[in-house]
């Protein structure tokens, strides 16, 4: 990580993400001091609640994007449903209704790579708990940018196939169980 300008982190999960996701949000204190951009795959036609279940456990403020959010230091950004999360600046999030990829939208690799293009060496990509390979190509962009890549320890993932395609795909991934992801996480913002 370069030092100097702020950081930002994306995370992406799919099946088992409630759990998963519960490990970290809620571990964060209230001074982390990067945005961090959550992709999870979820129904298109059922509004979501997971900005408002983990705004409710977490020191950060947790909120569900919006287009043309501006980007705050210490927010959690959550994907709608049925769009795609792109990081268009240091300060804005666009979402979009192009394609599925991967049968996903949101897609995780869209959102992955967007933020890489922005935030370059200053980006934490997380990859979790997941059934498809959604996020390996976004990692992969990240650690290309000079980013850093964290997956999941798949041992422990509820779906172990998104977790694998992202370490067969950044096999120089640091990969950790759920509950010292939060810890890590902190110590790379400091």
């Amino acid at each position: 990580m370069s030092g100097g300008q702020a950081g930002a982190v994306v995370i992406g999960a799919s099946a088992g993400a409630l759990e998963a996701l519960n490990f970290i949000l809620p571990a964060l204190d209230a001074g982390f001091p990067w945005p961090i951009f959550v992709i999870v795959h979820l129904p298109p036609d059922k509004r979501s609640v997971l900005a408002e279940i983990f705004d409710a456990k977490c020191a950060l403020r947790v909120i569900e994007a919006e287009d043309k959010e501006p980007v705050r230091a210490g927010t959690v950004y959550v994907s709608p449903p049925d769009y795609h999360m792109l990081i268009e600046d240091q300060e804005t999030i666009a979402l979009s209704n192009e394609d599925a990829v991967l049968f996903s939208r949101p897609s995780i690799d869209v959102s992955f790579e967007s933020a890489a293009d922005v935030f370059a060496d200053r980006l934490v990509g997380i990859v979790l708990t997941g059934a498809n390979q959604d996020g390996a190509k976004g990692l992969q962009a990240i650690v290309r940018a000079g980013g850093v890549a964290i997956v999941q320890d798949p041992q422990g993932a509820y779906a172990r196939a998104m977790p694998e395609a992202a370490l067969a795909a950044c096999p120089e991934a640091c990969v950790l169980p759920l509950p010292q992801i939060a810890s890590h996480l902190s110590s790379l913002a400091t």
